[in-house]
């Protein structure tokens, strides 16, 4: 295989949500409180549900900018790159990048729906996640058939309403759900908790994958005075803790056909993960932890799906890490991203494995894992690095002008501290509060 021939779907890429997506999938009841995108007293774009603010609209969406430049802004739609929001722009940049479809998560709802958490009307709340999904399915990923895998939302405080979304857009052909990979951060029953026992059934009975998306750093960070290259260092393997706790919660032995997938967390960590819960499970037999004669690992390796956008050491231990279940992801627009050249970033690991290997890693376990078939719509020699790139040669690629706003890293003399970011986006958010 050459670096041109390959398939490329990623089940870890974001979107910015465009001020317009609640125009067609408005309740005539709730005409007039659907989130809306108003300006702030400096310019500042963001959204509003009801009096609430969500001041930062596109958290580190930072393609298209030199990457001296980077940052965990934008505060506007003008400083961000078409293809963020702009679904037949997004085509032109997956093309580009050589990349044939892609798992898109939401911004401002939060990336997995906490944000509407604090809606305090809750029928309201459920109406928002409705159509968010509707919106995502249909418009979004029904615009280009074949190059979007759907991913829902549900209502993270109502986990019977949650389920029957789940059983919902499943129908719509969504076979993807984000869900905080640690409910208990936003005040929610942990993964332990029997409540979400109705959920978890409706993802068993209908094949709809969880995705739990790295979500929080609080973890990952020793003190505010840590460089904040520690946290961006860190925050893959803080789902190692979440990887932890959902093998030995009651979740995957009770629902035999349940499947997680830990989004953007690599996979180089998952062998020595896989040891040590192992090792704990036969040492420490007075936790009456009991497996049915199933090893932890083997439990864990049947039930959920990584994923990667780099990573050389897991490429090496791909057996030891559950071959079957490694998915590869491009995370546009984020600035760990390798677009608009994961091909030429990805290859090296990759090409000295065999071919059916490395279709297995970029896109073969990715249409089994989420029911997706491109196929269906595209011929597979269209689908190719090297076909969609022939396709992109009109794809503006100059660095997108960010008019003087934000606060690029460039500005600090030395290290950029965690507290330098805290303390710009408390900056956004207190803005967003006064407006």
């Amino acid at each position: 295989m050459k670096m041109d021939d390959m398939v490329l779907i990623s089940v870890d890429d974001h979107l910015i949500e465009p001020p317009n997506m609640f125009d067609r999938h408005t309740p005539a009841k709730f005409k007039g409180q659907m989130p809306r995108v108003v300006q702030g007293e400096q310019g500042e774009d963001m959204w509003l549900i009801g009096e609430m603010p969500v001041p930062n609209i596109a958290l580190n969406a930072v393609a298209g900018r030199r990457p001296e430049e980077y940052g965990f802004e934008p505060t506007g739609f003008a400083q961000l790159r078409k293809g963020t929001y702009d679904v037949d722009a997004r085509i032109g940049d997956m093309n580009v990048n050589g990349q044939l479809a892609g798992l898109n998560f939401p911004s401002f709802v939060g990336v997995g729906g906490q944000t509407l958490e604090k809606v305090k009307d809750r029928e309201l709340g459920l109406a928002i996640v409705r159509a968010w999904n509707d919106w995502h399915i249909d418009e979004w990923c029904g615009a280009h058939p074949g190059r979007f895998i759907p991913v829902g939302i549900v209502s993270n405080w109502d986990p019977v309403a949650a389920a029957e979304e789940v059983r919902r857009i499943a129908k719509k052909g969504c076979y993807a759900i984000s869900f905080p990979p640690n409910p208990c951060l936003t005040g929610l029953p942990s993964l332990h908790n029997p409540v979400w026992d109705p959920l978890w059934k409706a993802c068993s009975d209908t094949g709809v994958v969880i995705c739990l998306h790295i979500a929080d750093a609080s973890n990952a960070v020793p003190s505010i005075e840590s460089p904040v290259d520690v946290m961006i260092a860190n925050m893959p393997v803080s789902l190692y803790a979440t990887a932890t706790d959902l093998t030995f919660s009651p979740i995957l032995r009770k629902f035999p056909d349940i499947r997680f997938a830990l989004s953007e967390g690599g996979v180089g960590w998952i062998p020595h993960f896989l040891e040590r819960i192992d090792y704990v499970h036969e040492r420490h037999v007075w936790t009456n932890q009991d497996f049915g004669g199933m090893k932890p690992s083997e439990l864990f390796l049947k039930h959920v799906y990584t994923c990667f956008i780099d990573d050389k050491v897991g490429i090496k231990v791909r057996h030891d890490a559950g071959l079957s279940k490694m998915t590869w992801e491009c995370d546009y627009p984020h600035s760990d991203s390798t677009w608009p050249k994961a091909p030429e970033t990805l290859w090296p690991s990759i090409k000295d494995i065999p071919d059916e290997e490395i279709d297995m890693i970029t896109h073969l376990n990715a249409m089994k894992a989420f029911q997706f078939d491109p196929f269906k719509h595209l011929k597979k020699e269209e689908c190719t690095v090297g076909a969609l790139r022939a396709q992109a040669k009109d794809v503006d690629l100059s660095f997108t002008n960010t008019e003087g706003k934000g606060v690029p890293p460039a500005q600090h003399k030395g290290p950029v501290t965690f507290g330098d970011v805290t303390g710009q986006l408390s900056k956004m958010l207190d803005v967003g509060a006064k407006s």
